[in-house]
């Protein structure tokens, strides 16, 4: 069966890795939907500042104590990733040092001071400051989170697609221009593409967060407020998002094609046909089952009917990346963004035909796709992760040469308590916020209450701590 995932019987590398992966992909969720968050309560008070409706503060108040609830799992569940780099990925650590250290050092110094500094007055300063100053704030909160993201998205895109070093002679990668670093070739298209993802991911759970209270009460004006902002974002952004895409996997051919191969099933070099299904047999070195149209994967990724793209027969095997689960991720990923899309266009004709909040079906379908963006999220990092492999830093840095020298029953003890303490953990956080969003919104809502913090001295610190950032190179 070698068409199943690497993990069928893995090694010591390959449980590290599927160690971090599983902490990422928990982890990015909540950054992703910070950051979406953020500017969706800066919009909510620019637009009560603007229009002195109650309901967009009311809107605010209502969403500003999930984002608080959000960002926190958010610092909390990164910093495990510190502890893996050090514990299973230390000759990445000692190569890479000299690059990712300043970067996220940079990310501390700009996006997380900011962020520190303003959280504390965005969730507990509206009495305090005055309007003025607290939207000020909630702007200020928002920059940082898409600072974050910046420097977060530039390591990973440095990554992906290495620029402006040299190899250093004991063996660490030296930096030698810091701006080819920073925009290194995949960055600029990741980075476009990763913050309309948390857009239109935090768009879709906020929307089915208020088609949820519209089954309940139809004419709740909060929930249709939220509703409605919702489902514009999710109709505009999202053929951007499909055009971002494209773009991305244009810069993606140009620099890792293999990944490109990997992702379409494409095993030999030629013109390529787009394969809607089938299943990777690496070993046979074709697709089982394969329903695919005939040069249409060419056009798409060349913008030529005959062009030519190369196929994994093009490097050596042990060069070729995880296609057995790369292949299947990224067709998820894609499935639904057209789905999302199909919801966009449903909500415009609802609209235009006055039914957008009458319409149980709509509601129903809005709720189902409420996670989608955050899985699209995920089974797209779990593509571009494995599409990198076998190189940590691609064409310099193995994934063999990162590891630790560690043992595989080690990594999987450490595994298995890391999954027990962020299920218990994190698995009672998350229960929380989903009882949060299940409270309906009512006029009056209060801001987050501050007396526990204020009883334990505590106010002015809330924002403190260590903040991994959105580890968001999807």
């Amino acid at each position: 069966m070698s068409f199943l995932p690497f993990f069928a019987s893995p090694t010591a590398i390959e449980m590290a890795r599927a160690q971090f992966g599983f902490v990422i992909a928990f982890h990015i969720i909540f950054p992703a939907f910070s950051i979406g968050l953020a500017s969706f309560l800066a919009v909510l008070e620019g637009a009560w500042l603007w229009t002195k409706q109650p309901v967009y503060l009311d809107a605010f108040k209502y969403w500003l104590k999930i984002f608080a609830m959000i960002f926190a799992i958010g610092v909390v569940s990164g910093l495990v990733m510190a502890y893996e780099i050090g514990a299973n990925w230390g000759g990445y650590a000692d190569k890479v040092g000299p690059v990712l250290g300043p970067l996220l050092a940079y990310e501390t110094l700009t996006a997380f001071f900011l962020e520190a500094g303003f959280l504390g007055i965005m969730l507990f300063g509206l009495d305090r400051v005055g309007p003025k100053l607290h939207f000020a704030a909630t702007c200020l909160v928002s920059i940082g989170t898409l600072i974050s993201a910046t420097w977060i998205l530039s390591a990973n895109s440095w990554m992906q697609t290495p620029a402006g070093t040299v190899m250093g002679a004991n063996g660490q990668i030296v930096p030698v221009d810091w701006l080819a670093i920073i925009f290194s070739p995949s960055a600029p298209y990741r980075w476009v593409h990763m913050i309309l993802a948390s857009y239109l991911a935090t768009a879709f759970m906020v929307g089915g967060v208020g088609a949820y209270h519209l089954l309940r009460d139809r004419k709740n004006q909060i929930s249709r407020l939220f509703f409605s902002m919702a489902l514009w974002m999710a109709a505009i952004v999202t053929p951007l998002q499909i055009l971002a895409g494209d773009t991305q996997g244009q810069n993606t051919l140009a620099y890792q094609p293999a990944k490109i191969a990997g992702m379409e099933g494409d095993f030999t070099t030629g013109v390529q046909a787009l394969h809607l299904f089938g299943i990777p047999d690496v070993a046979q070195g074709k697709l089982l089952y394969d329903v695919a149209i005939p040069h249409l994967g060419s056009f798409i990724l060349t913008h030529d009917w005959n062009g030519v793209v190369k196929g994994l027969d093009a490097w050596p095997k042990d060069q070729w990346p995880v296609v057995s689960v790369e292949f299947f991720t990224f067709r998820i990923m894609v499935a639904l963004g057209f789905a999302m899309f199909g919801l966009g266009l449903l909500s415009l004709w609802l609209r235009y035909k006055r039914r957008l909040y009458d319409t149980k079906w709509f509601h129903y379908l809005t709720m189902l796709m409420a996670p989608s963006g955050f899985i699209a999220i995920v089974m797209g990092w779990t593509t571009t992760e494995t599409g990198r492999q076998p190189w940590t830093v691609y064409g310099l840095v193995t994934t063999a040469q990162s590891a630790s020298p560690i043992s595989l029953p080690v990594v999987m003890t450490s595994f298995a308590v890391i999954i027990v303490i962020y299920a218990l953990v994190f698995g009672s956080g998350i229960l929380y916020v989903l009882k949060m969003m299940a409270k309906l919104p009512e006029p009056g809502e209060s801001m987050p209450d501050d007396a526990p913090l204020r009883s334990h001295g505590l106010v002015g610190q809330v924002a403190l701590g260590d903040k991994a950032g959105p580890v968001a190179a999807e």
